[in-house]
């Protein structure tokens, strides 16, 4: 279960850490901010399973920074030094409300709260993805893939896939907006998971869309540039298939 630690003053982010690792082996803290702002950023970069947020922060509060949040939301544990902000805490859903000093057992029973909620989240989307696949007619760009990373999983359209990196036993998705996402999983598996689905291997490191394909260019081994602009050797032993496949794609 991966968190984010934010509170404004270091020496309650350095407890909070120090009581975490001794009580809830299950969190790894991935991050920690002094201010909204900064919070906001690794939230929708790292997209953590659970935040810890202090409310009162000098310029945005942490009440302000949910409100804020439009992407990725985690499941919130509240810790401040005030407790006149509950009711507002808790219209967020919050899993608990942590007052300053924090108290261990309390903190225990906060965390696991969270990971039973994360793990319910989880299974809740898995099984709407596997649903969604499974609809009657359903078009290759509405096909939905969940694609399990190092903070949990992330669920995206194949169609945003513009391709992928193999990188040793893991592959690495390169979407829209230089957004990436690592997976554990080989890109060999993926090779056959999207075979038909208008991805083709160009390279024994990479997986290509053909639908963000954007320029091809002739030579003995042949380059593709993808939407995003990156340019893409095509082997010379796949050379034959990338253009059987384009040709079955433009059809």
């Amino acid at each position: 279960m991966t968190a984010i630690l934010v509170d404004d003053e270091i020496k309650s982010l350095n407890t909070l850490v120090l009581l975490l690792k001794k009580y809830c082996e299950q969190v790894e803290v991935i991050a920690t901010c002094s201010d909204a702002a900064a919070a906001q950023e690794k939230i929708n970069e790292l997209r953590p399973d659970l935040l810890f947020l202090d409310i009162s922060m000098p310029g945005k509060n942490g009440i302000e920074l949910m409100q804020e949040l439009t992407g990725h939301v985690p499941e919130v544990i509240f810790v401040t030094a005030h407790d006149d902000y509950t009711l507002q805490a808790f219209k967020f859903s919050a899993v608990d409300y942590l007052l300053k000093p924090i108290d261990e057992t309390e903190l225990i029973e906060a965390v696991n709260r969270a990971s039973s909620r994360i793990s319910k989240k989880k299974r809740m989307v898995g099984m709407e993805v596997l649903m969604h696949n499974l609809r009657p007619q359903l078009h290759a760009h509405e096909i939905k893939l969940c694609i399990p990373s190092q903070y949990g999983f992330e669920v995206i359209l194949l169609q945003d896939v513009i391709y992928c990196e193999a990188n040793g036993s893991y592959t690495r998705f390169y979407l829209p907006n230089k957004r990436q996402v690592v997976t554990s999983k080989t890109i060999k598996e993926y090779e056959y998971l999207l075979a038909d689905n208008f991805f083709v291997r160009v390279h024994r490191s990479f997986l290509i869309n053909l639908r963000h394909v954007k320029e091809y260019r002739r030579g003995e081994e042949g380059t593709v540039t993808m939407t995003n602009g990156q340019e893409i050797k095509v082997a010379k032993r796949k050379k034959e298939l990338f253009l059987m496949k384009m040709k079955e794609y433009s059809k």
